[in-house]
């Protein structure tokens, strides 16, 4: 009996030991996916995701989100309806992504394929944003012509590095799924370290010849796979998914920072709760990742867009302000909706992403994975200025706010009608190749081109 004492403690000090080794192999499981995506790919192509995806789509993207939002509203002026047709002007470059798909595919710059435009995107975003802070009294059309420069620098950026994933997700396509759940994450961290940031800094600061042929031949693919119904179903279901959801986000942020109508979010809460929902889209990825990459795609889509329809009324509640009818306080609850949002919108996003890379092919992967993007595009260009147009038409101003409710619930009604639209989308599963295995290759093998994300010179891997 005397050594009972010892023996509890011996039992204790094991179970502590082991507890605290599961809790340091949970915590070294993503640099354990990590190695392994580095070591089944390659380290530099890896680290272009987390640079593309991390730092420029993600935390460049939330400031010049939060920075532009306030630049229209509080230096220039514009009511929300401008903006919105504004916004959209500046998404062009987005739309004309098989343009830079096309330049990354057939146009190598003194032996390099891909690396340049990685250079010349930084080169023309950060003298865009250079001009845009250092300059002051622009006048619109300047401010405008900056912010498409920005816009026009993180497009091919992405499209460069998308056109490298794609092409990995061919060649290794079990590892489809992981890549992009790996360009979830890193798109949520930067965009949480972003807005965590920006209302703080916000407030303080203010607010080539023989490629010809190989063009034409990228050109005629191209055409040739859109034709496929299993190409051109999905594609279309992608762009009614985003131009249906007309986007309401200007009306609801000069009614969110508004001191009389709205709650009166200051800067920095406005930042710290993109914040939040940047941190709930990686529970978003996590969901993803562990529970739903192994449904098949129809299935998957239609309970996301579903529940994304749900999630809007979330927006109708707090315009209306039933909330505090609730007792819960704007920012709790302006807290759960935009979890609840991110959540949902990245779990929508992150199938159709993968989706976009079933249905490419080697050697086009650039252009038409830009193709497939230039249609997303298009839809969120249709969804902003619809928007636009809609707030316009129901009178919702700087300082009137009285319809936007009904110009929510429109948006949150559009949402569910997406959901009759699902049948586009194969009844395959996410590992299913889905276009046919006749289709014309530009180009072969990665052996023949130069084309990996190490973006080595091809003269040195004998290419003609």
């Amino acid at each position: 009996m005397a050594k009972e004492p010892n023996s509890n403690l011996s039992t204790t000090t094991t179970t502590t030991t082991t507890n605290n080794n599961k809790l340091f192999s949970i915590m070294l499981q993503p640099f354990r996916w990590l190695k392994m995506l580095s070591t089944e790919l390659h380290p530099s192509f890896i680290a272009g995701v987390i640079l593309i995806y991390g730092l420029s789509h993600g935390f460049s993207g939330s400031y010049f989100k939060v920075v532009s939002d306030y630049y229209w509203k509080d230096v220039q002026k514009l009511q929300p309806s401008v903006v919105q047709i504004y916004i959209g002007i500046y998404t062009i470059p987005w739309v004309m992504k098989p343009i830079w798909g096309l330049l990354t595919d057939a146009f190598p710059v003194r032996g390099y394929l891909r690396r340049p435009y990685f250079v010349i995107s930084g080169v023309v975003g950060a003298t865009a944003a250079v001009g845009m802070a250092v300059k002051g009294g622009l006048g619109v059309l300047e401010a405008l012509g900056l912010l498409i420069g920005i816009s026009g620098a993180m497009a091919i950026a992405d499209v460069t590095i998308d056109a490298c994933i794609v092409r990995n997700s061919i060649e290794v396509q079990w590892l489809a799924q992981d890549l992009q759940s790996l360009c979830g994450a890193c798109s949520s961290i930067g965009h949480l370290i972003g807005y965590s940031t920006s209302g703080f800094f916000v407030h303080l600061l203010g607010a080539q010849g023989g490629s010809i042929k190989q063009v034409g031949v990228a050109i005629r693919d191209t055409c040739k796979a859109i034709k496929y119904p299993h190409v051109w179903r999905p594609s279309l279901f992608m762009f009614l998914c985003l131009s249906l959801s007309i986007s309401t986000h200007e009306g609801q942020f000069y009614w969110y920072t508004d001191k009389k109508a709205g709650p009166a979010f200051s800067q920095e809460s406005v930042g710290l709760i993109y914040a939040v929902g940047s941190a709930a889209s990686l529970i978003g990825v996590l969901i993803y990742h562990k529970t739903l990459r192994d449904l098949k795609f129809r299935r998957i889509l239609f309970f996301a867009q579903l529940f994304y329809g749900v999630a809007g009324f979330l927006d109708v509640i707090f315009v209306l302000r039933w909330n505090l009818a609730l007792r819960i306080p704007d920012e709790l609850f302006v807290v759960i909706e935009e979890c609840v949002t991110r959540i949902v919108t990245r779990i929508r996003w992150t199938p159709m992403m993968v989706l976009n890379t079933r249905l490419c092919s080697v050697g086009i992967e650039g252009t038409f994975f830009a193709l497939l993007a230039c249609i997303d595009s298009l839809g969120t260009l249709c969804s902003k200025w619809s928007g636009g147009l809609v707030l316009h038409a129901f009178g919702v101003t700087r300082s009137d706010f009285r319809n936007l409710w009904l110009v929510v619930l429109l948006r949150t009604v559009l949402r569910f009608v997406v959901v009759g639209f699902v049948f586009l989308v194969p009844d395959a599963n996410q590992t299913d190749i889905l276009i046919p295995g006749d289709h014309t290759m530009v180009r072969k093998s990665s052996s023949e081109d130069g084309d990996n994300i190490p973006l080595v010179s091809m003269k040195s891997e004998g290419r003609d």
